[in-house]
């Protein structure tokens, strides 16, 4: 964000550390850092309002023929079939793979939409000094999905699927796929755009209500036993599900009327002896390193903070910062089942479906980020101004 500067000097609460920072008025290309744990508060960009407007406005009309038109074609052994996003719900719904459809419909699709047009309801307004009515309340929960919106995650899957389905099909590529592509792009470049501090400050100075910095910052009261608590029941209950979804067949491959079962493990040596070594890796440490690092840093993490250990604080809050920013990341392994689900459908030649893990593995993606969420970072520093309860 950039359009209106900030005021002389803005005072922060450091979203990781707790530490009051006092942020003077920064010019573009600026940013602000927290000088207790190196947090960026703010960074000033160029045109950002502008920019996020034309850019949300754009991805909204690019994302109409995303689901329009075809997406992927492919032919195997003279059988041709076409995959388009519309037709992936509906083949997930009527195989009753109800869990995935939604996971779908709703990471790749309705909360990206939900966050542009909170964008464009909060930015228009405010680009000609003027808040709209619950600028507030919009403010919050376009920061809230932001975690959730997969789109890139998703964009990644169709790649890896596309490498996969290459060694025994040609594929066409459709009108849709290039139009998601530039959904995505602009997407992406809106969150790099997006600025919480330089939004709150501009809702702040634009709107008739007076409104309290502080309900706008992370300086809410931490309640220390019921952070540690929820963070533990996440990681166990993620544990616990993590077993099946390794276990467990992620999907099965039906050629010529057998049934081939494959698990995450499984389809990483299969990849590797088809000698599709870079895709094998992806999907390793996607589905198999990031789960089961992400947990043992998540489980590390809590038991410090429950122990109020005071040492290596720097090294654990950079620990915690990988893992809210790697996590979402595996999911890309349950969208490669989803698009070759949806696409791999040729009657008896070959069809694929999905397996119990891939319903499984995605509640592990969900319920570790939950618990990367619900863990709270400030309390790895115990300063004394947290106001912990």
């Amino acid at each position: 964000m950039s359009q209106p500067a900030t005021q002389e000097e803005a005072f922060h609460t450091c979203h990781e550390c707790a530490l009051s920072v006092s942020i003077p008025s920064l010019k573009i290309g600026q940013q602000a850092c927290c000088p207790g744990c190196g947090f960026v508060l703010t960074q000033v960009h160029k045109n950002a309002i502008l920019r996020i407007i034309a850019l949300s406005i754009s991805a909204l009309i690019f994302l109409v023929p995303s689901i329009s038109f075809d997406f992927i074609s492919i032919e195997s052994n003279g059988l041709e079939n076409t995959f388009s996003i519309s037709q992936s719900f509906s083949i997930l719904f009527e195989n009753n793979y109800l869990a995935l459809a939604i996971l779908e419909l709703v990471t790749v699709f309705i909360i990206p939409v939900v966050i542009l047009v909170g964008l464009l309801y909060l930015l228009i307004p405010l680009s000609r000094g003027k808040a709209p009515p619950y600028a507030l309340v919009i403010m919050r929960l376009v920061f809230k999905l932001m975690p959730w919106a997969m789109v890139e995650i998703f964009l990644i899957g169709v790649l890896v699927s596309l490498i996969k389905i290459v060694a025994f099909a040609d594929i066409e590529i459709g009108q849709s796929f290039i139009s998601f592509i530039l959904f995505s792009l602009c997407l992406t470049i809106v969150n790099l755009h997006i600025d919480k501090h330089q939004l709150a400050d501009l809702l702040i100075r634009t709107s008739d209500k007076v409104i309290d910095p502080a309900t706008l910052s992370h300086s809410r009261p931490i309640n220390r036993s019921l952070s540690i608590q929820n963070t533990w029941a996440l990681l166990i209950t993620a544990i616990i599900v993590f077993i099946p979804a390794n276990v467990l067949p992620i999907m099965h491959t039906e050629l010529l009327g057998k049934s081939d079962p494959s698990t995450i493990i499984g389809g990483v040596f299969l990849l590797w002896e088809l000698k599709s070594y870079p895709i094998a890796i992806i999907i390793f440490i996607a589905s198999v390193v990031v789960p089961v690092v992400k947990i043992i840093v998540l489980i590390w993490l809590n038991f410090s903070v429950q122990c109020r250990t005071t040492g290596l604080q720097k090294q654990r809050i950079t620990l915690h910062r990988m893992a809210e920013f790697i996590g979402r990341w595996s999911m890309v392994d349950v969208f490669v089942v989803i698009i070759l689900v949806s696409l791999i459908q040729l009657g008896n030649t070959i069809s694929i479906y999905p397996g119990t893990a891939s319903v499984a593995f995605s509640a592990v993606v969900v319920l570790t980020m939950l618990a990367a969420m619900s863990f709270e970072p400030k309390l790895i520093w115990n300063r004394p101004n947290q106001n912990v309860k």
